[in-house]
């Protein structure tokens, strides 16, 4: 049983025991700046290679901390209930004046994406939340079970070299029923149309990654720009949720890339075990999420299949 499900278990025994209701407590602690060494920059997730199994020295994947290099993630709603549509409110806040950052600058098209994902990794939601006047970033979601989740934000501050992936915890009460993560497979079905997966995610110099799209068992050619590619990849830990946001190899309209039905990544993992891999990808006029469950440096054993996944895009 690797870590994540060893929390999820434990979280199971937990609410058997007080009930079967999911309650939001106060949780772990936050992981701060002042915990741990600097995240991995946004930017750096395609040709940063970590080395060995831990990645760079001084480097912690993105997303496990809260606040980092000055800046804080900081949620007005930390408890939400089970499948119930509501607003999820949030600021980055510079930690030197103690204001909300207003001024961002744009990287694929938006100046902040928003990752929602379970601890058991089988929720997953790609939010683009809408910014206030005084620094307040809003978004309605929907969360379908109760449990724990983490919320990542991914951005740069206007005038900053670099940006970064913060992370913090959000709790769902409702009825409770933990999941295992899902069986590792090379090929997923989404909303009628069959992902297959090539290549492996390796620790140390990394490699690619190919997601190839079909559609009643013909290539899609004709994938649509979204976010200024033809695709995005977001890697998650199982167990800790360290973030792995990646950018596929080449860009439209640069006269080399085919817009499908191949998906290019360059990715490397900070270390061996299970992560989750959602792939966002645009056709028809309409965003689809397409998941998989991989295994880094040969960690677990592999067994193929194919199975029907759920994505999350909301807007």
């Amino acid at each position: 049983m690797n870590t994540g499900l060893k929390i999820t278990a434990f979280a199971a025994a937990v609410a058997a025991t007080f009930g079967t209701a999911y309650g939001v407590g106060t949780g772990i602690d936050p992981v701060t700046d002042r915990d741990k060494t600097p995240t991995a920059r946004h930017g750096e997730h395609e040709s940063e290679q970590p080395e060995g199994e831990g990645g760079k020295a001084g480097h912690t994947p993105g997303g496990l901390q809260i606040s980092d290099r000055g800046y804080t993630l900081e949620l007005a709603e930390t408890r939400l209930t089970a499948d119930k549509k509501q607003p999820l409110r949030f600021t980055v806040v510079e930690d030197a004046t103690g204001r909300n950052v207003t001024a961002y600058a744009k990287e694929h098209d938006k100046e902040l994406h928003l990752i929602v994902a379970s601890r058991d990794l089988t929720t997953y939601r790609h939010l683009h939340p809408t910014r206030a006047a005084d620094g307040t970033w809003s978004t309605d979601v929907r969360l379908p079970e109760a449990g724990g989740y983490r919320v990542f934000a991914d951005f740069r501050p206007k005038g900053a070299k670099e940006g970064l992936t913060l992370g913090a915890d959000l709790g769902v009460a409702g009825a409770y029923e933990p999941r295992e993560l899902p069986a590792h497979s090379t090929t997923t079905k989404v909303d009628g149309y069959d992902v297959t997966l090539k290549g492996e995610l390796k620790t140390g110099a990394g490699g690619d990654l190919t997601l190839s799209v079909a559609k009643n068992g013909r290539p899609v050619t004709d994938l649509q720009p979204y976010l200024g590619a033809y695709g995005h990849l977001v890697a998650l830990r199982s167990g800790d949720l360290a973030h792995l946001h990646v950018h596929p190899n080449g860009t439209p309209g640069d006269g080399k890339t085919e817009p499908g039905p191949g998906i290019s990544f360059g990715t490397a993992a900070p270390s061996k075990g299970a992560y989750r891999l959602f792939l966002d990808f645009k056709h028809g006029g309409k965003v689809r999420t397409a998941a998989f469950t991989v295994y880094a440096g040969g960690a677990a054993e592999k067994g193929d299949g194919a199975a029907e996944e759920g994505g999350g895009h909301e807007h």
